[in-house]
């Protein structure tokens, strides 16, 4: 239990890479705030990504599934829970291709859970919150997947109204949890909001990850794997920019609104690769670190990359219009790719050892 007078926060999945960031951002933003973080530690999940929070006592980790709704109702009661900021996810569409139970499982049922707990402790009967609770507001976080793929207008972009049309497990779970989070406000008159947001990078990204895996395999003098053609278009959106989004929606959001987070900065996986490389190239040459003795017929990062059979579903090109969060709300993207990308290299190097 938490001992101060503080309204407590369930936080879901933040042992993870977005979570992990947003965790101490919000705490040191937020004095007000116990946050309790309930994550089953799949391999997405480690510890060592909130290691500076660890000693807070306004943080409490607890490891549990959040398909568990016996956990869950335990924690709603043992610590008051007064709001939900829910990330867990599996999220790694590879994965979902191959074992799309887990997916199924944890990005639908568990957000069911979340949900139908989160109102049984706020609320008597639908549209009718119980006194001490008219405050509390449901989070989902959410992907810009659940849109499908877009065409290479650069016109085209995903908005708040573009209809759902997933093309993988992963992107059909998520816009599954989607729709059971409208339908509770629909049907209960629950406060809750969603955000969809586009690729996320930073620090504390797994490795499974295309720009981690970029940067481990270059400086590994391994191959970088890229799939197909290498001219799929992605929205890069630097993580800390999206922990501020989801803060925003979370305080100032309307009720039952949908908004996007995206960073307006469209770059193909090629592009992606090549940038990395050529700050790789001018920040650890290859002539001066131990790959020179080993690959001595490297020139250069980009001599590494290797094209690779595409996924199956590998939609063409994702790109989202946040200008309901920027109009509505304020929000601002404060990096582009060219300023977090630096940020982020500089991370990896050191949690390489470089």
């Amino acid at each position: 239990m938490f001992t101060n007078d503080n309204k407590t926060i369930l936080l879901t999945g933040c042992a993870g890479f977005i979570g992990s960031n947003f965790v101490p951002y919000f705490l040191g933003k937020y004095p007000e705030y116990n946050l309790v973080n309930l994550d089953l530690l799949t391999y997405a999940g480690d510890l060592a990504n909130l290691s500076e929070v660890e000693g807070d006592d306004r943080y409490k980790f607890i490891k549990g599934d959040i398909c568990n709704r016996e956990l869950v109702e335990f924690i709603f009661t043992e610590f008051d829970i007064r709001g939900v900021i829910h990330f867990a996810a599996e999220s790694h569409v590879d994965n979902s291709i191959k074992n799309p139970g887990i997916f199924v499982e944890t990005n639908v049922n568990g957000t069911f859970t979340l949900l139908d707990v989160a109102y049984k402790y706020w609320m008597t009967r639908p549209f009718t919150h119980k006194e001490a609770y008219k405050e509390c507001r449901f989070h989902h976080i959410s992907t810009d997947e659940v849109y499908g793929t877009l065409s290479d207008d650069p016109n085209d972009l995903f908005t708040e109204d573009t209809p759902y049309a997933p093309n993988s497990p992963y992107s059909a779970s998520k816009a599954s949890s989607d729709m059971i989070v409208r339908s509770y406000v629909e049907t209960y008159g629950m406060d809750a909001v969603i955000t969809n947001c586009s690729n996320n990078y930073g620090p504390k990204q797994h490795n499974e990850k295309l720009i981690p895996t970029i940067i481990r395999n270059a400086l590994a003098g391994n191959p970088i794997p890229i799939y197909g053609d290498g001219k799929n278009i992605r929205d890069w959106l630097y993580v800390l920019d999206h922990c501020k989004g989801i803060d925003l929606v979370y305080h100032t959001g309307k009720k039952g609104e949908v908004y996007n987070i995206g960073g307006r900065n469209e770059r193909t996986n090629l592009q992606i690769v090549d940038r990395i490389c050529t700050i790789l190239d001018e920040q650890i040459p290859l002539h001066s670190s131990q790959l020179s003795a080993l690959r001595p017929e490297l020139k250069s990062y980009k001599d590494l990359i290797t094209f690779v059979e595409d996924r199956a579903g590998h939609d063409r090109r994702y790109a989202i219009d946040a200008t309901k969060l920027e109009n509505e709300l304020g929000w601002k993207a404060d990096e582009n790719f060219d300023t977090g990308i630096v940020k982020t290299i500089e991370w990896y190097l050191k949690k390489y050892g470089k």
